[in-house]
């Protein structure tokens, strides 16, 4: 799949305006060819917009588009030219979607401010400076929301970030030692060092959940954004959640 050309499906060359009623089932072979002929599971086949044209999804989260008979892929973002906006990337969103309920929380920093009725979960890392961005800028001045950040060390990016994720969950309070050391670069001393903790919990669970790097942000209703997104955008996504 490395070796795949990046293809576009995209305004000027497909417009994908009313061809939903020609989209046709896939056949029912075509799954079972694609796996042996890319070496890899596929998780699902359905139909598209374009007649003839099937979305494969693989590992739960690459999107590519297939011919009937599976001797064709094409990589890249199939685009509505009406709407410009693109249907793999909505797709996407949908297969990424987590499920907030079951996130271990108890392995999170939790900070509450006010009275804490929206949620926002937040993969994290000590040494990454747009986390630090994210903790002094966008989140700054958000009331009434309960944050649960997960420490989420990213051993190649900065190899003291997990030595320091451990001092600041095993301080005597692990919110505030959070807050000092994002805002002012300062760690716990005095305290232990060492301790049970959920750190690589974390890692893995940042992991099996497709995030690659931090921050990350997980919202109430599931959809999982990364990067140090602008505080309003953060506002605007929180008074869409139920």
């Amino acid at each position: 799949m490395k070796h795949l050309s990046r293809t576009l499906i995209a305004a000027g060359m497909i417009a994908l305006t009313a061809c939903s009623a020609q989209a046709d089932a896939p056949p029912k072979e075509l799954k079972a060819n694609l796996a042996k002929k890319i070496g890899q599971p596929v998780d699902s086949v359905r139909e598209t917009p374009i007649k003839g044209l099937y979305e494969v999804v693989l590992n739960k989260r690459h999107i590519v588009y297939s011919d009937a008979k599976g001797e064709f892929v094409v990589v890249g973002d199939m685009v509505n030219v009406a709407t410009k906006k693109s249907l793999t990337e909505a797709r996407m969103a949908e297969l990424n979607k987590v499920d907030f309920a079951k996130l271990p929380l108890a392995d999170a920093i939790k900070d509450v401010r006010g009275n804490g009725s929206r949620k926002l979960v937040v993969f994290s890392d000590p040494d990454c400076p747009f986390c630090k961005r994210l903790e002094t800028q966008s989140l700054a001045g958000i009331d009434n929301i309960t944050i649960y950040t997960f420490l989420m060390p990213l051993a190649g990016l900065h190899p003291d970030a997990a030595r320091k994720s451990e001092l600041i969950w095993c301080s005597e309070n692990p919110q505030k030692a959070w807050s000092e050391f994002m805002h002012n670069g300062n760690l716990p001393t005095g305290g232990k060092t060492t301790c049970d903790n959920p750190i690589a919990r974390s890692v893995k669970l940042g992991e099996s959940l497709g995030i690659n790097g931090t921050p990350a942000l997980i919202f109430a209703d599931g959809q999982i954004v990364s990067g140090a997104i602008p505080k309003d955008e953060i506002e605007k996504i929180l008074a869409t959640q139920k």
